[in-house]
């Protein structure tokens, strides 16, 4: 029978107080989101992906893996923004690779109004608490982690990287001012600790 090395003192300091972090800043978050703009974070998490695809739209697996998010979790909530227009589906008969979850014009539109206000939130209780060797230290320990997951579970390809391609479905969605669809502007996703790039936000 194998031992358990238990955590010392300090480590489970630091473990408690990471799970706290991420409850609590989770929770404020979406308080937020709610309060300010009726989007849940699970929503706005949504949305930052899809404005960061090529021509603003995923394939309904590619999402799942880049929210880790079961298929089943994915279907319910993206028929829920569905239903607020927020998102649409899109059929592909020629590809059996599944379906496509497009980023709609009123999902666009909610996702520009609640990214500086988003920021803001991020930057109050998080970043202007910390100085930028508190950043760096942060930026480290993250990545350790990180990579320690990856190894045990590889994790999907990031968003602004390879997918699946889009191949025999109409390109609807693409903004022709936004070439490529994939934005730029700093603001933070559902993910507690992961801020994807969206458009560029001033001041932000």
């Amino acid at each position: 029978m194998t031992s358990t090395t238990w955590l010392s003192v300090s480590e489970q300091r630091a473990w408690r107080n990471y799970l706290a972090v991420t409850t609590k800043l989770s929770a404020a978050l979406h308080r937020h989101l709610q309060s300010e703009f009726d989007l849940s974070l699970q929503d706005f998490d949504v949305l930052v992906q899809l404005s960061e695809a090529d021509e603003e739209r995923l394939r309904a697996s590619d999402l799942a893996e880049s929210l880790q998010w079961g298929r089943s979790r994915l279907s319910h909530h993206i028929k829920r923004m569905e239903g607020r227009g927020l998102v649409s589906r899109e059929e592909c008969a020629d590809d059996r690779r599944g379906a496509f979850v497009v980023l709609a014009a009123a999902g666009r539109e909610a996702v520009d109004a609640a990214a500086p206000a988003h920021v803001a939130t991020v930057r109050t209780l998080v970043f202007d608490a910390l100085t930028g060797t508190d950043v760096a230290a942060f930026t480290a320990v993250t990545e350790k982690i990180l990579a320690r997951l990856a190894d045990d579970h590889p994790q999907p390809v990031s968003v602004g990287a390879v997918r699946s391609p889009v191949v025999g479905c109409g390109n609807s969605g693409a903004d022709p001012g936004d070439p490529g669809g994939a934005a730029h502007r700093q603001i933070g996703g559902g993910s507690v600790g992961v801020i994807p790039h969206h458009r560029a936000l001033a001041g932000s």
